[in-house]
């Protein structure tokens, strides 16, 4: 028989509540909308598949041809050597150079993120982020114990990097410039100017930079250079993934390269080191990373004219609501409006509101590290256009309710 004592609730690590992931956090309060018997219109998660765009056949029949094969054992933990070769090469070719030796296949650029902090990052240390930045950045370093310093990018100014702000976060524990370019969640896209300024930012104060880069083939000018591109030799470790410009979101499939300086060679062996630790990625799936760098991309080329047309879409209807203000985005598929809230009134209030009137899922600004108070959320503009207009009058009937109701 259990003594009291024994019937007592286990603890939780207290890790956990410093964990924080607004994108997905927030379905929680989706689901009990639907069990209302609300339809919910998720805008809330960047998954192309969800909204039909289909990941190209070539690396389907890499994929299925490597379960045939036999290829379905553990791996090595970075990654077979023909994946490894297919992403050095293609980054060869977009001008940064690094031997496969210097690739690491990650399960997706989350667990390259994850894996890089831990390389690079004591407790109590510090990593530069924007703001807004992607919350999985936030959410390791909380479980790390590190802290996060958010550098603003300008909402007046395209979402570029306040340099000015920039250069009063520094301290004698920052160890890590994170660059997300494209940009989630604004879809902004950094000139070469800016790009070279963060390099020389980074060089002059000693950091490592994360090259958030998952986003780089959906320009919709064409696909963007890598940073490393403009310093080979800068202390530069670039992270992406099949998930988005490759259509294979539920794959998991993504890689990590680091910068040729031998001032990385340390931290290299420290990745390698903790990637051992959990013997290795989906094995199929790195198949497909080798079909991906070596074959078709026309389904790019396809992709990238359907999210300009839906960034214009997005755009035009939210700046022609009252109240509300959008950059457009130059890249991937999101953006980043912000409303004029209420005095005391935050953006989950607004967000929470909008999806308990109209079943619209978005992510209130706070869960990027916005103030609260700015009243901006991200918005998801994968689905079809029409269904867009449609959801974007939604909003737009429903926010002119709320200010009204708020005077």
């Amino acid at each position: 028989m259990l003594t009291s004592k024994a019937a007592r609730p286990i603890p939780v690590a207290a890790r956990v509540d410093r964990f924080s992931y607004a994108i997905r956090n927030i379905v929680t309060e989706a689901r009990a909308v639907e069990a209302s018997g609300r339809r919910v219109r998720y805008l809330n998660i960047g998954d192309p598949v969800a909204f039909g765009f289909k990941t190209p056949q070539h690396m389907i029949d890499a994929v299925q041809r490597a379960m045939a094969d036999g290829h379905n054992g553990y791996l090595p933990s970075n990654g077979i050597a023909a994946a490894r070769e297919a992403v050095a090469a293609d980054f060869a070719s977009r001008g940064m150079t690094a031997s496969p030796d210097r690739v690491l296949i990650t399960t997706g650029t989350s667990e390259g993120i994850d894996l890089a902090l831990n390389a690079l990052v004591d407790e109590g240390d510090e990593v530069l982020v924007p703001m807004p930045t992607y919350p999985l950045y936030t959410a390791v370093l909380a479980t790390i114990n590190a802290q996060p310093r958010y550098y603003r990018t300008d909402p007046n100014h395209e979402w570029l990097p306040d340099f000015d702000h920039l250069r009063t976060l520094v301290t004698p524990r920052t160890r890590v410039l994170t660059v997300i370019d494209p940009n989630n969640p604004t879809g902004a896209v950094y000139p070469t100017s800016v790009r070279r300024a963060l390099i020389e930012f980074a060089d002059r104060h000693s950091l490592t930079i994360l090259a958030d880069e998952v986003y780089a083939e959906l320009g919709f000018d064409g696909p963007v250079p890598l940073l490393a591109s403009l310093a080979p030799d800068a202390p530069i470790i670039s992270l992406s993934s099949l998930s988005k410009a490759y259509l294979a979101p539920g794959w998991r499939a993504g890689w990590m390269v680091v910068g040729a300086t031998p001032r990385l060679d340390g931290v290299l062996a420290a990745l390698k080191k903790l990637a051992d630790g959990r013997l290795c990625s989906p094995g199929p799936m790195q198949h497909a990373i080798v079909a991906a760098m070596t074959g078709d991309r026309s389904h790019q080329v396809m992709f990238r004219r359907a999210l300009s047309e839906r960034a214009r879409v997005t755009t035009d209807s939210l700046n022609a609501i009252p109240g509300m203000k959008c950059v457009p985005p130059r890249a991937a598929f999101y953006a980043m409006p912000a409303v004029s809230l209420p005095p005391g009134r935050t953006d989950e209030d607004y967000v929470l509101a909008l999806l308990r009137a109209t079943g619209i899922l978005c992510v209130y600004g706070s869960g990027f590290g916005m103030p609260r108070e700015v009243g901006s959320f991200r918005i998801v503009f994968l689905a079809d256009p029409a269904e867009l207009a449609a959801i974007f009058a939604d909003i737009g009937a429903f926010t002119r309710d709320y200010l009204e109701r708020a005077r």
